[in-house]
């Protein structure tokens, strides 16, 4: 070592070396705590941006979920509403049913040996029935009832009967079709639900026999009343807004005049009209009985609301 280089100076260029590295090394460090901070915000705000989506699409499939509840909850209202109309009108006819069934007393016995000794008479025969070009195909139609009765499709398509159809609504549909031809009253049940059941009925089996030709006219004698039968035939055989109108298959008037002059276009044009004729109708003009169909729902007698129809 030489003279002039003291222990004190070699102590101190040796711990210069030893700090120099220590201060890279912190360097280092320093810059790779960086590098991850600001590698950890850029994946914080990312992450935040996801979340504001999914925030988002949560918002709007809640909101979704409300208003699919509040409509499916509206439509079964309105089903529970017609099922309870339905019922109520089906309980109603069931009475006066058994209130007119006959409660007749046996015959005396000498009355009944008189009878028979005596030669029977023979019966008069069956008195024809009705018949009309457009419902000819008695088999079609007692299938359509069956199937109408027994095998119920509330999903089928447009025009097709899509509601319960009990034997007393296929007997009056029955009896106006293949004894009335097409042409006639029918008892009111009481329920304009079930008299539009009973009309649905005739036209769901009219355009399956007739297809586009048929068209449909109602008379009504009030907006009210009208407005029952476009929401019962919404209901029944699945129509839309888009169906009613002047060049609709069903057309809704409030005076029978404007209603024939309709319906005579609509022949002339190879259409077929079917007149339906609402209870409320008091009178009814005989301009509506020229067409080869004519529904008229007839009022209950025994109702003192109600009025017979008189025709003018």
């Amino acid at each position: 070592m030489p003279a002039d280089e003291s222990p004190l100076s070699a102590a101190n260029q040796g711990e210069s070396r030893i700090t120099r590295p220590d201060a890279r090394v912190e360097a280092d460090l320093a810059r790779m705590v960086r590098e991850a901070v600001s590698d950890l915000e850029r994946k914080k705000r990312s992450l935040e941006l996801e979340i504001e989506k999914l925030e988002r699409r949560r918002d709007r499939i809640n909101t979704e979920m409300k208003t699919s509840f509040a409509g499916a909850s509206q439509d079964l209202a309105m089903r529970v509403q017609s099922f309870k109309e339905y019922l109520v009108g089906s309980l109603q006819d069931l009475a006066t049913s058994a209130e007119q069934l006959p409660l007749s007393l046996p015959e005396p016995t000498v009355k009944r040996a008189a009878a028979e000794s005596s030669p029977a008479a023979p019966e008069p025969p069956p008195a024809p029935a009705a018949k009309s070009p457009y419902l000819l195909d008695a088999e079609r139609i007692r299938s359509l009832l069956d199937q109408y009765r027994l095998r119920p499709d509330y999903y089928g398509p447009v025009w097709q009967l899509r509601r319960t159809f009990e034997p007393i609504h296929a007997d009056r549909v029955a009896n106006w079709m293949l004894n009335q031809g097409g042409r006639g009253a029918v008892k009111t049940l009481n329920s304009r639900l079930q008299n539009v059941l009973v009309a649905s009925a005739a036209i769901s089996m009219l355009h399956t026999m007739h297809g586009d030709r048929l068209r449909v006219l109602v008379l009504a004698r009030s907006p009210e009343r009208l407005g029952d039968w476009r929401r019962g035939f919404q209901d029944c055989l699945g129509v839309s807004r888009t169906d009613f109108g002047t060049r609709s298959g069903i057309m809704l008037f409030e005076s029978s005049e404007p209603m024939a002059q309709r319906a005579e276009r609509l022949q002339e044009n190879n259409y077929l009209p079917l007149i339906i004729i609402d209870e409320s109708e008091g009178k009814v003009a005989l301009s509506l009985l020229q067409f080869p169909l004519w529904l008229a729902i007839a009022p209950d007698p025994n109702n003192p609301s109600s009025e017979s129809y008189d025709f003018y």
